[in-house]
This record gives C-alpha cells, structure tokens and sequence, in this order.
C-alpha cells in the first residue's frame, strides 16, 4: 500500500472530518495527528524531520492510503516527492474562522503539551510555522504563507484546493471514485474538541 492523498492544509481546516471521509473512500486509514499519540515514536519522528532528519517515508506510512491534518502537512513538498503519485489535497478555511477555531482548541493544547509531544510541537512550529501561537496576527500571517506556498508550488495536475462544506464530490472526482450516498463526515467540531478535553 502507498498513500494516495496527501493533505497539505493545516490543523482545523477540516482534517478530522478528511480522515473519515478518506478512510472510507480508500478503504484503508488516514494519518493525522491523532496517530501521534497511538504509535510510539512518533513523536520523536516528527521531531527529528522538522529538524532535518526525516524518517524513510515509505516506511513510517506503510499500511496508511492517506495523511492529513499536522504534523505531515507541514512536509507537504518531501511527501510530495516520495509519492510522486499522491493527490495532494489542501483543505483551507477563511483565514479569521480557522484562527477562531484554532486559538480556542489546538493551539492552546498545543502549549500545554509536554515530554516528547513538546519537543516534537517546538520543532515544527519553530521551524515550519511560528512559536508565537498566542498571537493572532503571526498566526494568520504563517497560515497564509502556509496556504499560498501550497497553491504556487505543487503541481497543479496534483493539486485539489477543498473547503469544508464542499463534501464528497471534487474528492472522488480526483481520485475517479464514486460518490457515496452517505453523507459527508462531521468530526471534530470546536464543541466536540472542548468536551473531549473538558
């Protein structure tokens, strides 16, 4: 198995609900930062990448068709190049709803975080995002070269911009599957994120 879908958008821009979406058109799971948690070393794999020493990639997502949300978006261009195949999928948002969303749930767990989990967070980031996760304007400003850096350099046969609300459809029409007369997944609202953490 290889992956098929890379996702390039960040954390809250509609990643949890990617991952069911995904693993149910693929048949096969999604890697998203909850598996960071699951998969001991992780962690530590995240880490040494973001500081240059990235793991065979190959290898770290055998037995995964597809990768969305952080940490792997941020390795957007060396997935790209080891998939050559891969669609690469950048899920984006309005730039003030994702800091609304993502100053009140994932940043704030994120400076709480600690141990390995911390290490791996400081790295990348530090180097492909900002550290200054309290401050909206940074984090707008690293969003915005996040997404713009995707829109001008991957190759644009590969490329699928989606937003949530855009559902099934440009998903199965770049992967050439059908549609599913299921409704499109709803995960991880800011709600569902709170209570979970409450």
């Amino acid at each position: 198995m290889t992956l098929r879908v890379i996702g390039a958008g960040t954390g809250r821009t509609g990643t949890a609900s990617l991952k069911l979406a995904l693993e149910q058109l693929l048949g096969a799971p999604c890697y998203h930062m909850f598996e960071v948690s699951r998969r001991a070393g992780d962690a530590a794999a995240w880490r040494d990448a973001a500081n240059g020493d990235p793991p065979d990639w190959r290898e770290f997502f055998e037995g995964y068709a597809a990768v969305v949300d952080w940490p792997a978006s941020a390795f957007w261009r060396e997935l790209c190049e080891a998939f050559p195949d891969a669609l690469i999928l950048l899920s984006y948002r309005d730039p003030e709803s994702w800091w609304k969303s993502a100053s009140s749930t994932i940043f704030p767990s994120t400076l709480r975080a600690s141990g390995e989990r911390r290490d791996m967070l400081d790295a990348l980031f530090g180097r492909r995002f900002t550290l200054d996760l309290e401050n909206r304007d940074a984090c707008i400003a690293a969003y915005r070269r996040h997404v713009d850096d995707v829109r001008q350099n991957a190759p644009s046969h590969r490329l699928l911009q989606w937003q949530p609300g855009d559902g099934w459809a440009p998903i199965c029409g770049a992967l050439g599957l059908k549609v599913p007369d299921t409704p499109f997944p709803h995960a991880n609202t800011t709600e569902e994120f709170l209570s979970n953490r409450g």
